[in-house]
């Protein structure tokens, strides 16, 4: 009889025990274990609820730049940007400037960095999320209930211009440097798309510093062999106002969508895009911040490469609400505005968000910001 369940688990234990190796989830395969850590594995009524799911055979938006600058096309481009940000929250974008080259060397870096000695990662190994550079498995590793099947390099620059820095992994500096100005670029662009979207000047969310400061998280998602106990990056949205993600052919990234996931299909070339729910508060609640997770494979390790966009990195003074153009007697305020320090915002169907000085915490179940 099996008596595994009866024995007393102490997950805290195995929690400080892989934060101390810091080899990470690629530590793990490495040693060639066939079963997953019991701190990966999800719980079985969240597995089981999964099963009532609808998978649904539809695609979320796909919208060309490549006609930006001609007036009609440019019309027709913001239309497109507003519906998918009102109904999906998710759009993909191709043709948008950067080229495929580009895009290759940078998932390529990223591959490299993880698959060197553990030794070298380790020097860059932190949970300290105020590091402008560390590489850990899990930012909420003591924090989160089930840990997720990733390692992740986070990098955080609070000013696009002053990023080349010693402080960077040899094997991937110059491709980050490089991608990093190049999406900041394209952050500005689709910020500017979205103020039109919302009827405004191309620069309006852009004179909200909603583009200044960005963060990378280069997500490496290792084959697992029990793939269907565990995700990725467990179902969230992200908190800030936008995120650009690139991802290599390995669909995983899935979106929840009128009750069902929906799977992201890969394009060559081209970034997935999703509303954060800072610009969902701000639209009013006009723009959806939508949940999404990545689903765990057997197979293949996946590469994604997430570009966060949440305002300025030391948000110690600044506090955001909706944005007074989008509220009238016919459009009420979806969220209200509460104390000096402290702003609490609930909408009407009770979500709520916290900000406070220094940062910003959500609640009701809302992101953890992991991207895809």
């Amino acid at each position: 009889m099996d008596t595994s369940g009866a024995q007393e688990y102490d997950r805290l234990q195995e929690l400080k025990t892989s934060d101390e190796k810091k080899a990470g989830v690629k530590g793990l395969v490495d040693s060639g274990l066939q079963k997953i850590p019991k701190i990966f594995v999800r719980p079985a009524e969240e597995l089981a609820k999964d099963l009532n799911y609808k998978r649904a055979q539809i695609e979320a938006p796909v919208i060309d730049l490549g006609d930006l600058e001609k007036t009609h096309w440019h019309k027709q481009i913001v239309e497109e940007v507003r519906i998918a940000s009102e109904t999906w929250g998710f759009f993909q974008v191709g043709n948008h400037g950067i080229s495929l080259n580009v895009l290759n060397v940078m998932l390529d870096a990223i591959q490299k960095f993880n698959e060197q000695d553990v030794e070298e990662k380790k020097k860059y190994y932190k949970q300290d999320n105020t590091r402008r550079v560390r590489f850990n498995s899990n930012f909420d590793l003591f924090t989160s209930r089930t840990s997720s099947w990733r390692d992740t390099l986070a990098i955080s620059f609070s000013d696009p211009d002053q990023i080349n820095s010693d402080d960077l992994p040899d094997l991937c500096r110059k491709s980050v440097i490089e991608y990093s100005k190049l999406v900041n670029n394209l952050g500005n662009i689709l910020f500017g798309l979205l103020s039109e979207a919302l009827g405004h000047e191309p620069e309006h969310l852009r004179n909200m510093d909603c583009s200044e400061g960005h963060r990378l998280s280069c997500h490496y998602y290792l084959a697992c062999p029990e793939s269907e106990l565990t995700l990725g990056t467990a179902k969230n949205s992200d908190p800030g106002f936008l995120t650009i993600l690139l991802q290599n052919q390995i669909d995983s990234l899935q979106i929840f969508f009128q009750n069902q996931w929906v799977d992201v299909q890969p394009i060559p070339g081209a970034f997935v895009i999703n509303i954060g729910d800072l610009l969902q508060l701000v639209s009013n609640g006009k723009f959806t911040s939508n949940k999404h997770r990545v689903v765990a494979n057997r197979l293949v390790p996946r590469i994604s490469i997430a570009c966060f966009f949440s305002g300025p990195i030391h948000m110690d003074k600044i506090f955001y609400g909706p944005i007074k153009e989008l509220i009238s007697e016919e459009n009420p305020p979806e969220y209200r505005e509460w104390g000096n320090l402290v702003m609490v915002l609930v909408n009407r169907s009770g979500a709520m968000v916290v900000l406070l000085a220094g940062g910003f915490v959500c609640g009701n179940g809302m992101g953890d910001g992991s991207g895809g």
